[in-house]
């Protein structure tokens, strides 16, 4: 019997904590989904800037040429 009364007032106390809670769960979900979008807004952002770099290098250049060649001694094989 002691057991049951344990988990009653657990439960009661539970509810007690929940419901002094400020924010809803709809709002918890729409702050996750504010947080998320602006991950992605930033994970973008450094993807724009290290392939903005990458293009600017020389690396990114040797690249660049290569490719050009690879392209070139295609377009000659296809004709």
């Amino acid at each position: 019997m002691r057991l049951y009364l344990a988990v009653a007032m657990l439960m009661l106390a539970f509810v007690a904590y929940t419901e002094a809670q400020e924010d809803t769960i709809q709002d918890k979900f729409s702050q996750f989904g504010d947080k998320l979008t602006d991950l992605g807004r930033q994970v973008a952002d450094h993807a724009k800037t290290a392939y903005d770099q990458f293009q600017n290098s020389k690396a990114g250049q040797w690249f660049t040429d290569n490719i050009n060649k690879l392209k070139a001694k295609i377009g000659e094989i296809g004709q």
